[in-house]
């Protein structure tokens, strides 16, 4: 029989709410810039382990960095949505990085909806002009909504374009742009409107589910920025071959994006590009290491675990510092 746990001695819960309050998604961007630059080495993050069942993936996600270490505990349920539930759930656990103590636990799906889009952000940066003011964004999930919010911070985004598959989510997400400040425009898969939001589009934003390219590469402008991090697998991709063999292509670690990234893995398959096609990591981006080259930016993101340790321990020092 387990001993009880002592409720003054448990460690704090953070929760979603919280977790916004104590790092915005403009802090989130700062502190994974000021890890990579600080010498956090993408690379070195273990892969992580992925178990398939019946209702989908188990997924588990450590690191270790700085004075912290921690492990996300993650599930994909493709078909939570139709159930009114979230695809993605997780919790997250940090621990002291020398005693290996429990400090806290968080959201995991909250974590994952502002680190995601924080990582993006970042490396737009780097990488989009300054003044991108028009932005597509495909999806009208959570992590959609986090783009609009992250390359907000970063970019003085005017318009958005949001391309979503049921009419009614898409109206609604539309409006919610809308009542941010922004002039936005709703428009279904398939449009042919999407071509032109494309082609016109100073930064785009792939946050789907989808497992063929969304839009033809060939529309997108050579000064436009892509940023895609709906898929983590080897076979599913938002961007053609096209789009990523014009472009300068930055991925957060090249060992997980050629194991996951599907964008990539194709084209490689196929041969469209050579693994010497991708300009960089994020760190190398960041440093200055990576120059974008002429054509387009892409920047593929498949999640990684040292992303939500650097903001969840930003979250802990943010709480205890109050």
């Amino acid at each position: 029989m387990g001993t009880d746990v002592n409720e003054e001695t448990a460690p704090p819960h953070i929760g979603g709410a919280e977790l916004r309050a104590l790092v915005p998604v403009e802090r989130a961007v700062r502190v994974l810039g000021d890890a990579l630059r600080g010498g956090l080495d993408p690379e070195d993050t273990p892969r992580r382990p992925v178990m398939d069942v019946p209702a989908g993936q188990l997924m588990m996600m450590p690191a270790a960095w700085d004075r912290y270490a921690g492990l996300k505990a993650v599930t994909v349920a493709p078909g939570n949505p139709g159930r009114g539930l979230p695809r993605i759930q997780g919790t997250y656990l940090l621990f002291d990085g020398e005693t290996l103590a429990p400090l806290a636990t968080l959201d995991g799906i909250a974590l994952t909806s502002l680190r995601t889009p924080a990582v993006s952000a970042l490396a737009v940066d780097h990488l989009a002009r300054p003044g991108a003011r028009t932005l597509t964004v495909f999806g009208t999930g959570p992590q959609a909504w986090g783009h609009v919010e992250a390359l907000r911070a970063v970019r003085p985004v005017e318009r958005v374009t949001v391309v979503g598959r049921d009419p009614g989510r898409t109206a609604a997400f539309a409006a919610r742009c809308a009542g941010a400040g922004l002039e936005a425009a709703a428009l279904t898969a398939g449009d042919p409107a999407v071509a032109s939001a494309v082609a016109g589009s100073d930064l785009i934003a792939c946050c789907t589910t989808a497992r063929v390219p969304v839009f033809p590469g060939k529309l997108t402008r050579d000064d436009a920025t892509v940023v895609a991090v709906g898929s983590h697998e080897p076979d599913a991709r938002e961007i053609d071959e096209d789009l990523v063999a014009r472009a300068t292509v930055v991925v957060e670690a090249r060992g997980a994006a050629l194991a996951e990234a599907g964008d990539l893995v194709v084209p490689l398959r196929t041969g469209t590009i050579a693994v010497g096609h991708l300009a960089g990591n994020l760190a190398e981006l960041v440093t200055g290491a990576v120059e974008p080259a002429p054509g387009p930016r892409v920047f593929k993101g498949v999640g990684m675990a040292w992303e939500d340790l650097v903001v969840a321990a930003a979250a802990y020092e943010a709480r205890a510092a109050r």
